[in-house]
């Protein structure tokens, strides 16, 4: 039989009206004929519960005890959905990760999938079961010990099942029906994307858009999993949502395809930094151990006492998330104290947002800067860092003119308008 991979989030399954209906949905898909693996999340605001139940319990926790009361909330969801479709007279088994066997990296609570062997659930499928609904987020390491994946682990779990089932399509239910040129909160005037490129969806996932996890539009590319974003709240046909697939399958698509936008940003200034050979790696290094995940990075001759220095120190630039500035500080300044690097002042600004322009047309089209650059200026919004790819464009700005440059930039490329 052909196989569907369906993945419900949290608020799609929050109480058991919702997985009465996302049961529902895996039950339509069984009467046209498919066997259907089923990746649930915890109801939505379980995980949370449990993780603040860890924290008073142990405020410095055994990860390996914080995995197994975490990934309990999976387990519930997986069961109460199994059941469901059992009343629906609709052949079902709920699998926990260990079970399955989902093997993964022994690192507790960010682990990575080592393999999915397909035995387990094809022996059920043979004997006439016709959905296997697997606890998301979570797996087993190799001590046997539960691991869980992340936040948004449930999506990886996803397309993970699809590649290693060679599912036909991998369909994502979550409260959003697809996938937007922007976030329709901030514009009215953003549409839904019926496709988009992985390598524009990775892109926008990892520059601000929560629709889909970073790491499960890494995984999908990598195996070419088409994924289909869908609202769990509507009635949904062959042609609803938004298809993320290979780039070939998109006909003809728009220079940009979609503005992403990140609020909780900080930029950091080191200020007359030497300018030698090995200074970046002196400075980013610490940045990597005490776990600051930095983005954009400027490095320019320092304004600062340049003719006493004779152009000999640099200023240095980078970006990080906001609830990480403490810890980028605190690296820079036991660095400086072991004499690995000097610097006469640490400027932190923490009232910035980043912007970004993200499409597969950039490739092949001259002028996008340009047009970026001059909607922000006639917007009078100042740029203070600007980073580039391939396919994406982003800038760091004043906060309190983010969704003002989020609308100009969407007008600017007529993002209301389709191919």
């Amino acid at each position: 039989m052909p196989l569907l991979v369906m993945k419900f989030g949290g608020t799609s399954v929050a109480d058991l009206d919702r997985i009465r209906n996302a049961a529902e949905k895996v039950k339509r898909e069984v009467e046209r004929g498919y066997d259907v693996i089923v990746i649930v999340s915890a109801m939505s605001g379980k995980t949370n519960e449990l993780v603040g139940w860890v924290e008073q319990t142990s405020p410095l926790f055994d990860a390996r005890e914080y995995d197994a009361v975490v990934s309990s909330g999976e387990n519930v969801t997986a069961g109460l959905m199994a059941l469901t479709l059992q009343e629906m007279d609709v052949p079902a088994r709920s699998w926990q990760g260990w079970q399955v066997p989902i093997n993964t990296t022994a690192q507790h609570s960010a682990a990575r999938f080592e393999s999915i062997p397909r035995a387990n659930l094809d022996q059920k499928f043979a004997e006439g079961f016709k959905v296997a609904v697997v606890a998301g987020f979570q797996g087993i390491g190799p001590d046997g010990r539960i691991t869980t994946l992340g936040r948004g682990g449930s999506d990886t779990t996803a397309v993970a099942f699809a590649a290693a089932f060679e599912a036909e399509r991998c369909d994502i239910y979550t409260d959003v029906d697809g996938v937007y040129t922007t976030d329709p909160r901030i514009t009215a005037k953003a549409r839904k994307l019926d496709r988009i490129a992985f390598e524009e969806m990775l892109e926008l996932a990892s520059l601000g858009a929560k629709v889909l996890q970073t790491r499960s539009v890494e995984l999908a590319m990598r195996y070419n999993v088409r994924l289909r974003v869908l609202s769990s709240f509507e009635d949904t046909d062959e042609k609803s949502g938004t298809l993320v697939c290979d780039e070939d399958e998109i006909m003809e698509s728009k220079v940009v395809s979609g503005v992403a936008f990140s609020r909780d940003e900080a930029k950091i200034t080191l200020v007359t930094v030497e300018d030698r050979p090995g200074i970046s790696a002196a400075i980013f290094a610490p940045l990597a151990e005490g776990g600051v995940n930095v983005d954009m990075i400027v490095q320019n001759i320092s304004e600062k006492d340049y003719e006493h220095h004779q152009g000999s120190v640099t200023d240095m630039t980078f970006s990080c998330p906001i609830n990480q500035v403490e810890r980028a500080k605190k690296a820079m300044e036991d660095a400086r104290s072991a004499g690995h690097i000097q610097y006469d002042d640490l400027i932190v600004d923490t009232d910035v947002a980043k912007v970004s322009v993200v499409g597969i047309g950039m490739r092949s089209h001259a002028g996008v800067a340009a047009r970026m650059f001059r909607a922000l200026a006639d917007e009078n919004i100042n740029i203070k860092v600007i980073s580039t790819s391939e396919i994406k464009i982003s800038v760091l700005i004043d906060r309190k003119y983010m969704e003002l440059a989020v609308q100009a930039l969407h007008d600017a490329f007529e993002l209301e308008k389709s191919a």
